[in-house]
């Protein structure tokens, strides 16, 4: 499976590094996994919400993703950059719209789930995002649940920052099993919290 995490400048670290950390331990104990941090625009260096600067493998049109991650960060304080400058600007729900229409499963963190609401991948979907934006989410033609992680076939969307942890986990778990995905917790010592919603 090939993975895709999309970063844009202004987005949230742990929304992008925890499911990132989480696949590639899947791949560490034998699942058929490569996980690319990419971009759209091919630029090498991103800085994300709280400074740090991360180096990126790949442009998203290079890669067909079998999985896209879209995290999210600055949304909710209309920052500069951020999930709420990328939704205005229209690229990256334009790329992941596309990317959904080729095949791709798409999944979010956080506020991130705003962008694939800009999207239009959540109309008519249960979704959830992190719970300061639910209001936002309401606004939108998402069917807002009350749920860390919800899994509505090829495209997931998970609550706030941590809940990307039980994403990852739980894609883990559908993708490669149940014994994968135990190993994975092992390793983390992290134990997810909540009922998936399907």
């Amino acid at each position: 499976m090939k993975v895709a995490i999309l970063l844009y400048e202004g987005f949230d670290e742990l929304d992008a590094i925890g499911p990132f950390e989480v696949l590639e331990n899947a791949a560490n104990v034998g699942a058929d996994c490569r996980t690319s941090l990419c971009t759209l625009d091919g630029r090498e260096r991103v800085a994300a919400s709280h400074g740090l600067g991360v180096e990126v493998d790949d442009r998203l049109d290079d890669l067909s993703p079998d999985l896209l991650v879209v995290p999210g960060g600055g949304w909710n304080d209309r920052s500069e950059a951020g999930a709420w400058t990328e939704a205005e600007r229209g690229a990256v729900p334009d790329a992941v719209a596309a990317a959904n229409d080729a095949g791709t499963t798409v999944a979010s963190v956080c506020t991130g789930a705003m962008l694939l609401a800009r999207a239009g991948l959540l109309d008519g979907r249960p979704a959830t995002t992190h719970a300061s934006a639910l209001d936002d989410l309401r606004a939108t033609d998402a069917e807002v649940v009350d749920a860390r992680v919800v899994d509505d076939g090829d495209v997931l969307t998970a609550g706030g920052v941590t809940s990307g942890l039980d994403l990852a986990l739980h894609l883990v778990e559908r993708e490669f099993g149940a014994e994968t995905a135990t190993q994975v917790r092992e390793e983390m010592e992290y134990e997810p919290r909540g009922e998936v919603y399907r």
